[in-house]
């Protein structure tokens, strides 16, 4: 147990001296302007849909984990699609298999009298589920519980890229 700790203290520390730094803490020298502070100041904007909701859920989930809700500076707005796909295709043509792709495109704005774009990206997120024949309530839960795994995906990745924007600009000189 006591060699296990060591290990993870002497790799932290070896991870640290070639440059790489916690996402989320706050940046030396720059006081307490960390990624996590500038993630609960993003407002997420409405996302149609039922997978719309649950993607703006997981993103409110990941941005106030600090539990302060400091002011409003970012606005984000998100398009999120999802299409779906069959694969595992009998003789008989029915499908086994269904193959889900989420797929986001984000805009982070200022939310200061004039809307400036700050940054854009995209994320993709892919998920399947087996069709079985007559569990037509089973295949509903299932589809429900892929809808919540890819938001919940989208959601981690979008909050990872907007946390390394938010590092470098407060990285960068004069940030």
């Amino acid at each position: 147990m006591l060699r296990g700790r060591r290990a993870l203290l002497l790799s932290a520390l070896g991870a640290a001296s070639c440059g790489l730094h916690p996402v989320y803490a706050p940046v030396s020298g720059k006081g307490t302007d960390a990624p996590a502070s500038q993630l609960a100041a993003i407002q997420v904007g409405l996302i149609p849909d039922r997978t719309g909701q649950l993607l703006r859920l997981a993103l409110q989930e990941r941005f106030e984990r600090s539990g302060a809700a400091p002011a409003r500076l970012y606005d984000l707005t998100v398009n999120y699609a999802v299409s779906s796909e069959n694969i595992g295709i009998l003789q008989d043509y029915a499908s086994t298999r269904v193959r889900y792709i989420g797929r986001a495109t984000y805009t982070l704005t200022t939310d200061v009298p004039v809307h400036t774009t700050l940054t854009s990206g995209s994320a993709q997120a892919l998920d399947g589920l087996n069709q079985f024949d007559q569990q037509y309530f089973a295949a509903d839960q299932e589809g429900e519980t892929v809808q919540r795994r890819m938001a919940g995906q989208l959601a981690d990745e979008i909050a990872l890229q907007l946390a390394v924007y938010f590092r470098k600009r407060a990285a960068a000189p004069g940030g």
